[in-house]
């Protein structure tokens, strides 16, 4: 059973977020989302309800739109309090092994802008991400990343197209690691 952790702020507004979730949630079967902005308004995340939700599943998927080469303040909130001492690490931290992390994000931007550097922009951005879930014995997969779906410069049409595809590369990984 595969598990999102939705860490948009303004997921309603969103159309490439909305519609990925929204085709995962009518194409896999016994996907759970946790809309993590909708439970915790306050940025008081409910530790044992998140660990019991990890533990639940194999394979998550943390959801997100890219803020400033950054995930959203609380999502980094939701791993400083969820991924605790003798739960994600230590000596009898150990529960989020052999699980497995993947990372699906949407950036407003087109992809050629985050090739004018001299480093690969999103395998820079992802080590913080990276690291912590090696750090907790979980296997770390690839990123999947959905560029240029910025209602600025971007029709409507045009993001859910593109975020319906990315939903299909998701949807095989899920069946993949099932």
């Amino acid at each position: 059973m595969p598990l999102i952790i939705l860490a948009h702020p303004h997921f309603e507004q969103s159309t490439a977020n909305k519609t990925i979730v929204e085709t995962l949630q009518n194409k896999v079967k016994d996907l759970e989302v946790r809309n993590i902005h909708q439970l915790y308004p306050n940025y008081q995340i409910n530790v044992a309800e998140e660990q019991a939700a990890l533990l639940r599943h194999e394979l998550i998927i943390l959801q997100y739109p890219m803020y400033w080469f950054n995930m959203p303040a609380i999502l980094k909130l939701w791993f400083d309090e969820v991924f605790t001492y003798q739960f994600a690490y230590g000596s009898k931290g150990d529960k989020l092994k052999d699980k497995k992390l993947l990372t699906s994000l949407t950036i407003g931007q087109v992809e050629q802008n985050y090739s004018n550097y001299d480093v690969d922009v999103i395998n820079h951005l992802h080590e913080p991400v990276k690291l912590s879930t090696l750090y907790s014995q979980m296997q770390y997969l690839t990123p999947i990343v959905l560029y240029g779906v910025s209602p600025v410069t971007t029709e409507q049409n045009d993001i859910q197209a593109k975020a319906k595809q990315h939903s299909e590369k998701l949807v095989a990984l899920i069946e993949k690691y099932r």
